[in-house]
């Protein structure tokens, strides 16, 4: 039997939860006080996953660079590849927030999307 340990960012309360596993499986998760722990807990040893923040380049904008966001959680193994496809992202302003930066990031299914508006000059 596998124990994880961990700080559960479900909530601000960042309850410390203990993962039994047996060969991959969830035994139980204890020391969460809600439910969000609990499916928190359970993700995080078997599959986890990140919502990846960042910037990318803006050409003729009124700012050089705009704040992004995966536009839902990806797998976590992902992160490095998906800074890559973040970082050779180059586009022309203006930006508005919601506007796709990069489609499909790493084969994820997830979009990369503005998260400001940057105004051409």
């Amino acid at each position: 039997m596998e124990k994880r340990e961990l700080t559960c960012i479900g909530c601000p309360m960042g309850c410390q939860i203990t993962v039994e596993l047996n060969e991959g499986e969830v035994v139980s998760v204890t020391g969460n006080t809600c439910g969000i722990g609990d499916k928190y807990a359970r993700n995080e040893v078997t599959h986890p996953e990140r919502t990846v923040t960042s910037t990318a380049v803006i050409l003729g904008g009124d700012k050089p660079r705009v704040s992004v966001k995966t536009a839902s959680n990806i797998p976590k193994d992902k992160i490095d590849d998906v800074m890559k496809e973040i970082d050779a992202a180059v586009m022309k302003a203006p930006v508005h927030i919601g506007d796709v930066v990069v489609k499909n990031v790493c084969g994820t299914g997830v979009d990369v999307v503005a998260t400001r508006n940057v105004e051409a000059v």
